[in-house]
């Protein structure tokens, strides 16, 4: 079973982005006095580097991440239109789609720092929009890739490439091949977004283009709800910083992603990282849900490096597992918490108890039924005291924090609680499931808690698993069968 944490499948996605190009220019330095002309700090430069901006910030994350990238956007004909299509050209994107105008400059934004310390920005742009024969340019190269892509991403930064036009000739195409198309959403006006499959905005543009002060969850999911109406959108996004992300889909309830706290030296460029990562995770066949995790993740990871930085294949490899388990791991006190707020909306509950000690294809097998037994599948498994008073000495062979790890590497199980045996009365009477599940070889009336369970309203359910091999005779086959 492939994980939905794994990103092997990313050097396979094709992803075309669409949008407005720009250099980012870092200017690094340190500050010793203030200038004698104005009450102004005087920055002695050491050092300049240029990186990709806007939508080339897109591209230079998907590249990082091993997919194949076409990009189409309209920059200048001098200096900085040169050094952003060697950039293209070094990363192996293809950049066929760039239109080159002689009238108009390519963005730049000059990003002075000291001590670490964002000390100002320059911007050298135009807003106006692009001439009708780059339109049109761009117009053809997304007519003409649009279909062997998996994925669309349109990176919208105002500045005159992303027109209602441009995005209705996307829409018409990608609803013509069964494409999806996503967008980074700019100014106020969502309308001109029509058709899109998702929209990533941040919590200020939703509050802006919404009309809604967004002071708490409330007021978010009443923006969400406006802008899913007037955007004419099928799914939003919404990036909140310090508080992680909520996805809103139609039909369904908000899925709220917390941020993993993390050291944040510069935000800049999070949203390219978020839209990024969101359309490979869609095209490597991910669900939207999972998609927002991996891209929650790497937006925490991005936002404690300085400037328009980029992640690795293994950084984020490394965080999404380490997410995994921390998402997953929880006290029964937090449970308590959350299972309420499931309940609330109406989710099923399911529960499965056990040691776990040393994981089989018949534990694999009992999760996957159980999960398809309602909506949320936890798993609480036997401390090491209760393990060893329950199997005698010697185990339990894997301890309970090493199998909270390997129990929240599998996709069917969505919690993990570690307890000792004479906790179950209290563990079942938090958590009220609907469905106790167990192996086969028990018989309903000898499962620990079954009474109580059904006094509650739920039920046991018996999986079948005979035909894997036990804990117990893995380890009696280690011992008869020594390493020599």
């Amino acid at each position: 079973m492939t994980s939905a944490m794994d990103i092997s499948a990313f050097s396979n996605c094709r992803i075309l982005v669409v949008g407005d190009l720009m250099i980012d220019e870092y200017v690094w330095g340190s500050v010793d006095r203030i200038s004698p002309e104005a009450p102004v700090q005087v920055v002695i430069v050491d050092r300049e580097e240029y990186t990709l901006g806007g939508a080339g910030n897109v591209v230079n994350n998907l590249a990082a991440l091993g997919a194949q990238v076409s990009v189409a956007g309209v920059i200048g004909t001098r200096a900085d239109g040169d050094r952003l299509m060697a950039m293209f050209t070094a990363m192996d994107v293809d950049a066929s789609g760039v239109v080159r105008d002689p009238v108009r400059p390519t963005t730049r934004k000059t990003r002075i720092i000291a001590a670490n310390q964002h000390v100002l920005r320059i911007d050298r742009e135009t807003r106006s929009s692009i001439s009708e024969d780059a339109h049109q340019a761009l117009d053809m190269f997304i007519r003409r890739k649009l279909p062997q892509s998996d994925v669309m991403l349109i990176s919208d930064y105002g500045k005159g490439v992303v027109t209602p036009s441009l995005i209705q000739t996307a829409v018409r195409i990608a609803d013509a091949c069964g494409k999806i198309v996503i967008g980074d959403p700019k100014g106020v006006d969502f309308s001109k977004y029509a058709g899109l499959t998702l929209i990533t905005p941040n919590q200020k543009e939703a509050a802006l283009a919404s009309g809604v002060d967004i002071a708490d969850d409330a007021g978010l999911s009443q923006a969400a709800h406006r802008l899913l109406d007037i955007s004419g959108v099928r799914h939003l996004l919404v990036t909140r910083g310090k508080d992680g992300m909520v996805l809103f889909e139609e039909g369904k309830s908000p899925y709220a992603i917390p941020a993993e706290a993390r050291q944040v030296y510069d935000v800049s460029g999070a949203g390219d990282t978020v839209i990024a990562v969101f359309g490979l995770a869609v095209a490597a066949g991910r669900s939207f849900r999972q998609a927002a995790v991996m891209a929650n993740t790497a937006a925490g990871l991005v936002v404690g490096k300085v400037g328009t930085a980029t992640i690795t294949p293994a950084e984020l490899s490394t965080a999404l597992r380490h997410d995994a388990i921390s998402r997953k791991h929880k006290s029964l006190a937090e449970l308590s918490k959350i299972v309420s707020e499931l309940r609330r909306k109406g989710n099923r509950i399911i529960l499965t108890n056990g040691c776990f000690d040393l994981l089989h294809a018949g534990h694999i097998h009992l999760f996957s039924a159980s999960k398809e037994m309602g909506d949320v599948l936890v798993v609480a498994i036997d401390d090491d005291t209760s393990v060893r008073r329950l199997k005698g000495n010697g185990r339990p062979v894997i301890g309970a924090r090493e199998r909270v790890r390997i129990l929240s590497a599998l996709d069917s199980i969505d919690y993990v609680v570690v307890f000792s045996s004479e906790m179950l009365p209290q563990l079942i009477e938090t958590l009220r499931p609907d469905v106790l599940t167990k192996g086969s070889n028990y018989t309903a009336d000898t499962v620990l808690g079954h009474e109580q369970v059904e006094r509650m309203g739920g039920r046991v359910a018996l999986v079948e698993v005979t035909e894997s091999i036990s804990s117990s005779e893995i380890i009696q086959s280690i011992r008869s069968n020594p390493a020599k």
